[in-house]
Formats: C-alpha cells, sequence, structure tokens
C-alpha cells in the first residue's frame, strides 16, 4: 500500500494559486480531509459510502508524476472521524468540496468518484459546473433506487430507506461488522480484497455511515442530468451474476443518457470495485478521462 504525504491544508494555502490573500484565513473543511500526492493538473478523487482512499492506491502510483491528486477521506468513514452534525452528509459535502477546489487548486479540477463519491461528483458538476473540468462517475447511478425497479421514485422508498438506516444504527459493532462481511462479497469479485473493503465499513461512523446511505437511497438526479454541461465519463461494472446485460446496460445508459456530454465505459467480468476488480482496464479508463 502506498505511503502517501498528508499536505495539512493550511500548508495547501501557502501555494502560488492565487486565489487567496497572505491574510486570508484558509479555508479548513470539516467534511473530509485530503492527502496530496504529484504535480500537475488537479484531480480530486472521492471514494464511496463507508471507504478508505486507499481505494485509489493504483491510481496514484499511475498518475502522480503527471497529475497532482487530492485524495479525499470522507469524515465518518473508514476511522475518519466523523462530522460534528451527521443530520445531513452527502450536500454539506458537496458544498465543501467546490470550496475546497477553488481554494487550493487553479480554481477548476477533474473529479473520479466511486459510488456515493460518483453522486457526489454529478451533484457537485450540477451545483458548481465552474469547479469541476469534467467527472467521472465509477458504477453509480443519478439514483440508486432506480434498481428497485424503473416505477420508483424517491418518496416510495424513503420509508425503507429509513427503515434500513434505523437498524444499522440500532446494530451493535458486532451485528455491524458481521453484516459488512456477508454484503461485500457482491461488491468486490476479488476475494483478497473483501476484508479491506469491511474493514473500512466497521471502522465507519455507524451515524455517519447509515445517514450516507439513507441519502443515496433517496436522492434522486435523475431530473437534472439533461442540464448537466461538465462531460461526464459513465464507468460502470458488469457480471454475469447481475442479471441480464440489457438491464444493467438500460440502468446507466438510460439514466445518464440526457446529459449532453456523457461517454459510457462498461467493464466486464467486475463487481462494484471496478479499480480492485479489473485495474488494467479500469485505469485505461481513467487514462482517456484525463487525456
Amino acid at each position: 500500500m502506498l505511503k502517501l504525504t498528508s499536505l495539512v491544508v493550511s500548508a495547501l494555502a501557502a501555494l502560488s494559486f492565487g486565489v487567496a490573500s497572505a491574510d486570508a484565513q484558509p479555508f479548513a473543511p470539516s467534511r473530509f480531509s485530503v492527502e496530496v500526492r504529484g504535480q500537475g493538473p488537479d484531480v480530486i478523487l472521492i471514494p464511496g459510502l463507508g471507504s478508505g482512499r486507499d481505494v485509489w492506491d493504483a491510481q496514484v502510483a499511475a498518475l502522480e508524476r503527471t497529475h497532482r491528486l487530492h485524495l479525499v477521506q470522507v469524515a465518518g468513514f473508514a476511522g475518519e472521524a466523523a462530522p460534528a452534525s451527521t443530520q445531513a452528509m452527502i450536500e454539506p459535502l458537496v458544498e465543501e468540496l467546490s470550496e475546497y477546489i477553488e481554494s487550493y487548486t487553479s480554481g477548476q479540477a477533474a473529479v473520479i468518484g466511486h459510488s456515493m463519491g460518483g453522486l457526489t461528483g454529478l451533484i457537485l458538476a450540477r451545483r458548481h459546473p465552474e469547479r469541476v473540468s469534467r467527472v467521472m462517475i465509477v458504477d453509480s447511478l443519478p439514483f440508486f433506487s432506480a434498481m428497485f425497479g424503473p416505477q420508483a421514485t424517491a418518496a416510495a422508498v424513503e420509508p425503507q430507506a429509513r427503515m434500513m438506516r434505523d437498524q444499522l444504527i440500532a446494530l451493535d459493532a458486532a451485528g455491524f461488522a458481521a453484516q459488512q462481511q456477508m454484503g461485500v462479497a457482491r461488491l468486490a469479485k476479488t476475494e483478497s480484497y473483501r476484508p479491506t473493503i469491511a474493514g473500512w465499513s466497521a471502522a465507519s461512523d455507524r451515524t455517519a455511515f447509515a445517514q450516507a446511505m439513507y441519502e443515496v437511497m433517496t436522492t434522486d438526479m435523475r431530473a437534472e442530468v439533461a442540464n448537466v454541461q461538465t462531460p461526464l465519463t459513465i464507468v460502470y461494472a458488469y457480471d454475469a451474476a447481475m442479471g441480464p446485460e440489457a438491464m444493467i446496460d438500460g440502468l446507466f445508459r438510460g439514466g445518464f443518457g440526457p446529459a449532453p456530454n456523457a461517454t459510457f465505459v462498461r467493464v466486464d467480468d467486475s463487481y462494484h470495485f471496478i479499480m480492485i476488480d479489473q485495474p488494467e482496464a479500469f485505469q485505461a479508463a481513467v487514462a482517456n478521462f484525463l487525456r
């Protein structure tokens, strides 16, 4: 695992981006921390629900000579201290990412986000397009609960999402860890990596994790996709265990189809963690995205 050099935000403020005066108070995010590696065009990498920034290790190795990588760790996930308030997770994260990009980059950056990180990148591009040059959305839909069927709506799934959130919070540590260990088999084909994913979840703050899951299930961006002018690259997984190809293709291509600048990359023989299951194919997609 790569040893990433952690640069504190106040040190980043000293870099000459021309965005703040010497007397200005540097922006200090409360919803995430950042480790920065490399030099070159700025790339923000956002992990998924409960995941650690180490999920991007292969991308760091491949890109650090040519790009300046900002490795986000969401507060409350994978051992990172939870934010002061967990009543909302995604929207405050989006707003702080926008401010971070404005403060510590040239003012605009490419964004790569996995799962919840992909949804975050989509919302960021819609709310603050001036901060995002392009977004790679990795195995994430504009409305997660569309997987339940074409009739699904945020209002219809909200009671179920609320029940699941409350049940997760009520579990003891052993019960939560056992649940995550069972569920990880559906997330990664690479068996050797499954304990790492389960460990990240088990080390997450339960309330933050459960609230973020609730928001992923009830956030519907489908009506907003057509208004996202930022170029989007949608990288999604397919494996026969997921069901018919047409169904998976339809979910992703249908969900993001209205976007005026969308490119689709399907990666076969992979589950949700594409960067782990198919690292060469995923890195090729990243290289094309950043080219």
